[in-house]
């Protein structure tokens, strides 16, 4: 008797799936981090007594609000021993300029008087300079943090006494693909969710994307921004991005339909009652699933059960189908 699936021996029964194009729609997951839109620590410019902290821990404050006042006795001394030595030059500066019109001196001594006075004019605004610095103001408006110091402590240059958030905007960093770059464009809306609000979608803007993609990783780095005015996500937290490429059609099919062999990719496809063996070329892929990128065009007849034990001009028994087992599309034999 000849072997089943053979050429000349009895017909094989089996199935066939109609191929169409279906919708393919590729997407990838990114992590990134929230960040406050601007964020600053509070700290001294010099070695001073803290003598007032006009802030409470949590509270908002408005661009140049008073947070922390120091010890200015000392500094508004100089300033006005600098003010007065000023005056001075001043004056002998004016004299100077009678006395040298009246050629009563002369150029090379005028030129001493005037470089006296700009001296002094110098070191006042230096003196206005450290007396200013004993007032910390805020730079911009947001959220103080935990306060680290008290009124009486003497704090040290880079000594951190508190920190102050922009939070009202929150920057979201994250890392995409560079497959994903026809995707990602500047102004275009993305979502957001982070596992402190299960379920919670946070819609935001790409606002930047870096110039260069990493060498290494192939990705690029995106900055997203998110409407924070509730307050509800905070600096630090780890946030996930979805995103999609523009959907596409393309021919997919059931991963159990193909046959390897020596590096390539075979399928069986029907003609009439006849099976024939075709190579095919693959692309992407989804559970189940792989994309027919060469080989195959839509209304082809692809025998997904009963091919594994055909050879090429087999005659077959086909039963026809638009849709494919779930058996097929989970790759269970």
């Amino acid at each position: 008797a000849a072997r089943s699936g053979g050429r000349g021996g009895r017909a094989s029964p089996v199935m066939a799936l109609r191929v169409v194009p279906t919708v393919l729609r590729e997407e990838t997951e990114a992590l990134g981090t929230a960040k406050a839109n601007e964020a600053v620590d509070i700290t001294a410019k010099a070695t001073n007594r803290v003598v007032a902290l006009h802030l409470r821990e949590g509270e908002f404050v408005r661009q140049g609000d008073v947070l922390v006042e120091f010890d200015g006795t000392e500094a508004r001394a100089n300033l006005a021993a600098a003010e007065a030595t000023a005056r001075d030059t001043q004056s002998q500066f004016q004299r100077g300029k009678q006395l040298f019109q009246q050629k009563a001196l002369s150029e090379s001594d005028m030129v001493q008087v005037e470089a006296k006075m700009l001296n002094s004019r110098s070191a006042v605004e230096a003196a206005q300079a450290r007396v200013n610095d004993t007032v910390i103001r805020a730079p911009f408006g947001g959220r103080i943090g935990l306060r680290n110091t008290s009124v009486g402590s003497l704090v040290t240059p880079g000594q951190v006494i508190t920190t102050l958030d922009d939070v009202n905007v929150i920057k979201l960093d994250f890392s995409v693909p560079e497959a994903f770059l026809s995707v990602i464009r500047e102004g275009e809306t993305l979502e957001a969710s982070t596992a402190a609000y299960a379920g919670e979608v946070f819609k935001g803007k790409v606002d930047s994307i870096a110039t260069r993609v990493d060498p290494v990783s192939r990705s690029i780095l995106v900055r997203a921004l998110i409407d924070n005015r509730n307050h509800r996500l905070k600096p630090g937290m780890f946030m996930t991005v979805k995103l999609q490429r523009s959907a596409t059609q393309a021919l997919m099919i059931p991963e159990q339909a193909l046959m390897p062999q020596g590096g390539n990719q075979f399928v069986f496809v029907l003609y009439g009652d006849t099976a024939r063996k075709t190579e095919i070329k693959l692309g992407r892929r989804r559970p189940g699933e792989v994309e027919a990128v060469a080989g195959l065009k839509a209304g082809d007849l692809l025998i997904i059960e009963g091919g594994d034990q055909l050879q090429d001009g087999a005659k077959v028994q086909a039963t026809i189908t638009d849709k494919a087992p779930e058996g097929a599309l989970l790759g269970d034999g």
